[in-house]
């Protein structure tokens, strides 16, 4: 799997150094699709991976739902990094920190359920 993953990673980026000589507009494409043919890969393992975090979720009696958020939290990350470098490749570093602050607080957001219920058992657990 790592070799097929670097080895479209090494073709991709041959192509984009001989392609900036003639039609660099052309470059960005091609980084595109690198990236998501490498998405595509690893999307097996991904499955894999929440089928198992949903089955430790509940064995250890954790509420679907919490399980749920961070999982879509985890997707923006991943997706909002994919973006912000694929900004930086076509040099639009600008666009790519509004991505960035943008995915931040979006995540802060989902982020205030399970904050809210971290607080309500701490507070349970302290002394009055």
């Amino acid at each position: 799997m790592i070799i097929k993953i670097i080895g479209i990673g090494l073709v991709a980026l041959i192509i984009i150094i001989l392609l900036k000589q003639y039609k660099p507009e052309f470059a960005i494409y091609i980084s595109l699709l690198a990236g998501v043919l490498i998405l595509l890969l690893v999307m097996d393992q991904l499955t894999e991976i929440i089928l198992l975090l949903q089955s430790l979720a509940s064995k250890a009696s954790i509420n679907s739902r919490f399980l749920a958020l961070l999982l879509k939290i985890t997707g923006i990350a991943f997706l909002a990094e994919f973006a912000v470098s694929v900004c930086k490749d076509a040099g639009e570093g600008a666009i790519a920190s509004k991505i960035e602050i943008g995915s931040k607080i979006i995540i802060i957001a989902m982020s205030i359920p399970i904050i809210s219920s971290l607080l309500e058992i701490i507070l349970k657990i302290l002394p009055t």
